[in-house]
This record gives structure tokens, sequence and C-alpha cells, in this order.
């Protein structure tokens, strides 16, 4: 399905970056992941070439969205190396705590920059390849784009600007047969929101109450989400762009009562 094709995961360290690579791995995909984490990116690269049926060995860049120079670096070493670029995945994304009273212009930056501004410029670089090659684009969004919450401001605006983002690229790239959906999940089980503010303690009952505010009654793994950024990018997905695709129990779906 993915054979011949080349694949560029950011935030591919961990998570649903890490699950999805390895997802494409299994199905033969060229790789590229880039990320902060060299370490980590190195290990996903390893187990990506044990999945991978040619044993293919992924190109690694380490970037940090923020720096325009790392993300040009990355659509550069990509053509280099692959001399094509079939479908770009703008995983890469933080998650701060805050509300209007309380959310800092640092961190406001912090999260418009790498959740916003990021995609935005990889994919402005990506555009023209995935043009040639007809490819596509899955955008790694949230529950929190499409409703709102409390207490994760600057996160919920800069979802809600990728998704719209999701949705402009896919009406001006439909002339070129070029794709562009999102993945909105819910809870997922990477231990994102530990690394955002809270401690185990916190966390364990944070996925806890997912047993109430998902209707499915429980937080997603990383594989559900995975699974679904693999459908969008695929030829079964191919009369779909534009979408803004809820993986989050049917979060999306309730109203308190």
């Amino acid at each position: 399905m993915f054979a011949n094709k080349v694949v560029l995961i950011t935030g591919a360290s961990s998570g649903i970056g890490a699950e999805t690579a390895l997802d494409f791995s299994r199905l033969d995909a060229k790789l590229v992941l880039t990320g902060r984490n060299k370490e980590n990116l190195d290990k996903v690269s390893k187990q990506c070439q044990e999945y991978s049926p040619s044993n293919l060995k992924p190109l690694v860049v380490v970037a940090d969205m923020n720096v325009e120079s790392d993300v040009e670096n990355i659509v550069k070493k990509t053509i280099d190396e692959f001399k094509q670029l079939d479908v770009l995945v703008n995983n890469a994304g933080i998650l701060e705590s805050g509300t209007i009273e309380n959310t800092s212009l640092a961190q406001y930056d912090r999260v418009m920059n790498t959740n916003v501004r990021g995609p935005y410029h990889l994919t402005m670089l990506a555009t023209p390849h995935l043009v040639k090659t007809q490819g596509n684009i899955v955008n790694v969004s949230s529950v929190t784009g499409l409703r709102s919450f409390p207490n994760v401001l600057a996160y919920c605006m800069s979802k809600s600007a990728l998704d719209q983002f999701t949705r402009c690229v896919a009406l001006e790239l439909a002339p070129k047969n070029v794709r562009v959906n999102a993945v909105n999940p819910g809870v997922i089980t990477t231990g994102l929101h530990m690394k955002s503010s809270m401690n185990e303690q916190e966390y364990e009952m944070f996925i806890k109450k997912c047993a109430d505010s998902h209707a499915l009654g429980r937080a997603g793994d990383a594989k559900e989400v995975s699974s679904v950024i693999l459908f969008l990018a695929s030829d079964a997905a191919s009369n779909i762009t534009g979408v803004t695709m809820p993986v989050d129990g049917g979060r999306h779906a309730m109203c308190p009562r």
C-alpha cells in the first residue's frame, strides 16, 4: 500500500508519532522521522527497520519545529535523500494548561508556534513536492479543536486553528489532487498530559475520569489514532478531503447532563 511512498512524520520520537511510524514501516513506506529527541528517534527508527518487510532504514532528522532553518532542513534532507514526498503527517505538538487568567504570553507563543506556525511552515515547503506526487497531508489535531474545554485555552485555540488550516488547505489543493485531512484524538494514553503539568497521581485520576468523559468509557491508545492516520493517508480514503475526524471514544458528541 505504501511501498515506494515517502512518508514524513513530525514528532515521531514518541506517542502517536512513533506509533504511526511503526504502522507505516510495516507497510514498507520510506520514512522520514523528525523530532527533538535524537535518542528516542533512533530507537523508533531501529524498530521501524525491524518491522519493514524490505528492512528499510528511516531517515532521521533532528529538528525543532520552532526553528525555521530546522524546518527548511527537514524538507531539504527528505528531497535530497528520496527525491520525492508522498505523505506529510503534521503530528508534532505540545500541550500547556492555563486559563485567560493565568496563561502567560510566553506559554501562548510556545503553543501557537509549535502547534500552528510549525505545521504551517512545513506544509508550505512540502506542498510543491506533494503536488508533484499527488500526495496528501494528515494533521494531528485534537477534540479540543472541535469542542471547548476550560483550562487549556491556548491549546484549544491552536487546535481549532489547525482544523481551519486543514479545511482551507484542503480546498486550495483539491484542484491539484492533494488531499488534506486531520484526526482529532480525545485523551490518548501517551503521557502528553503528564509532560504538560500533571504528576503521576493526577494523571492516574485524569485517566480514570475518562470513564465518564468519553462515551466508550475509557481513554484511547496511540494505535487507535495511528490506524486512522494510515487510513486517511491511503487510497482507501481517496474521496476524503477536508475532514477533521474525531478519534475520541465519542467525546466530541457528549454534553454534561
